[in-house]
Parts: structure tokens; C-alpha cells; sequence
């Protein structure tokens, strides 16, 4: 029989995120514009207690409903480019949220949690190296879905531009992390995803 590692497991829409947005504890409201919707901050980001709110939106991130998925999505984002060095001591708190939008093994999910992951190891200095620690919550996901590549032979692939292809996802996070986690990175990449190869 199939093992089924790569098979969705169930994500019920219980997230905080969900919960605080509803409640109307979340300074934001969905801003629509001609270009496109945006997110609209009811007070200063800088301003904001990020060991309260970052943990809220990346535990969103594994929404799949609008608005909610957007507001998660577009929240972090904008967390984490104002945030500066807020950011580092909060790490610790966004393990778990991390790890359970991973665990839902959805590609959809997990391409976004990918890219937010980006975003966190360049959003500011010693972040990187705050990640070695939690390499083992994260990456046995990473590892599952590492090969995960679209083979279209000789057709061509216009999502491209899109980056949701996850396989090369999971690739650039890796290269990130091994760029930015200082000199233990590669060595505990390399533990828990025994086919990657160092990029320095």
C-alpha cells in the first residue's frame, strides 16, 4: 500500500488569524483600489507589538478562504519588511505556525509559507542564524517535497514567473538558509535533507 507522505492532511480554519479577524482585534481592513486589493493599517506597523501580531499572521498563513488569505498573506509580508530588528526575538514563537502550515502538505500552503520564509532570512541581521536551531521542525517537510518538480518535457511552463513550482521553491529556501545561517547551516541542512548539495 501507499504511504501517502505526500498526501494533504486535513487543515480545519481554526487559525488565531481567523479568530482575532473576526473578533476585530486586528488593526487592518482590506483596502480596494483600482490596481488591485491592498491591505490598510489602522496604526503605524513599526508601531505594532510583533511578539503579539507576527505569530497571529504567520499562523493565517495556511488559510485558503478570502478574505483571510490574503490579509495573512499580505500582513506578513508587510510585517516583516517594517519590521527591522523586531523580528529576531520573536522567531522563537513563529516555529509552531511554521510548522503547522507545513504539515498540511497543500503545495498551495506550503509555496507560501516558502516565500514568507524567504522573506524572514533577509528581512534582517542574525535571522538566518536564529533558524539552525529549528531546522528539525521545519525542514522534514522540505525534505518530502524537495523532488516535487513539474516534468513538462518539452513544453513550456508559463507560471514561472509565478514561482510555484516547488521543487525550485524548496531549493532557493534551502540556498537562503545555507547563505544566511552561518557556518552550522549547511552541516544541519544536510541532516535533515541528505540530497542537498552546498551552494557557497
Amino acid at each position: 500500500p501507499r504511504a501517502g507522505a505526500l498526501t494533504m492532511r486535513s487543515n480545519p480554519p481554526n487559525t488565531e488569524f481567523r479568530r482575532f479577524y473576526e473578533r476585530g482585534d486586528l488593526p487592518i481592513a482590506v483596502e480596494h483600489s483600482g490596481a488591485g486589493n491592498r491591505i490598510q493599517w489602522k496604526v503605524d506597523i513599526e508601531k505594532l507589538d510583533y511578539h503579539h501580531y507576527l505569530p497571529i499572521f504567520v499562523d493565517g498563513l495556511r488559510e485558503k478562504e478570502e478574505p483571510y488569505r490574503f490579509l495573512a498573506i499580505q500582513g506578513t509580508f508587510d510585517m516583516l519588511e517594517h519590521g527591522g530588528g523586531k523580528i529576531l526575538p520573536v522567531i522563537p514563537q513563529l516555529i509552531i505556525p511554521f510548522k503547522t502550515a507545513l504539515n498540511t502538505r497543500d503545495p498551495a500552503v506550503i509555496v507560501v509559507v516558502l516565500k514568507v520564509l524567504q522573506q524572514l532570512v533577509i528581512s534582517g541581521d542574525m535571522i538566518g542564524e536564529a533558524l539552525v536551531p529549528y531546522y528539525r521542525q521545519l525542514l522534514p517537510i522540505f525534505n518530502l517535497f524537495k523532488n516535487n518538480n513539474v516534468n513538462v518535457g518539452d513544453k513550456i511552463v508559463y507560471n514561472q514567473r509565478k514561482r510555484v513550482n516547488l521543487g525550485d521553491l524548496i531549493q532557493e529556501t534551502l540556498e537562503l538558509f545555507e547563505a544566511n545561517g552561518g557556518e552550522d547551516a549547511f552541516i544541519n541542512i544536510k541532516y535533515m535533507v541528505p540530497t542537498y548539495e552546498s551552494c557557497v
